[in-house]
């Protein structure tokens, strides 16, 4: 997946404070921070690669990943 600009984008994150980045890379993420049912939300967008968009469309299932030991709440949603 590719990081996408969005219009709705209201700022950027930068890697978390102390982050190796010779041990794993981590780039600028634009992202729109909103409120979500009156929760605070950080959305960020992402496109599918042409061999992503062929595996979905062979029923290959979406993995996400979250770094540490526990997931917090997320949604993946398409936008349309």
């Amino acid at each position: 997946m590719n990081k996408t600009q969005h219009p709705s984008n209201n700022a950027v994150l930068g890697a978390p404070k102390g982050w190796d980045q010779n041990e794993l890379p981590c780039g600028a993420l634009p992202i729109t921070r909103t409120v979500c049912d009156g929760v605070a939300a950080v959305v960020s967008y992402w496109t599918p690669t042409a061999e992503e968009l062929a595996a979905l469309n062979a029923g290959r299932p979406v993995a996400l990943w979250v770094v540490g030991s526990t997931m917090p709440p997320v949604a993946l949603t398409v936008d349309a």
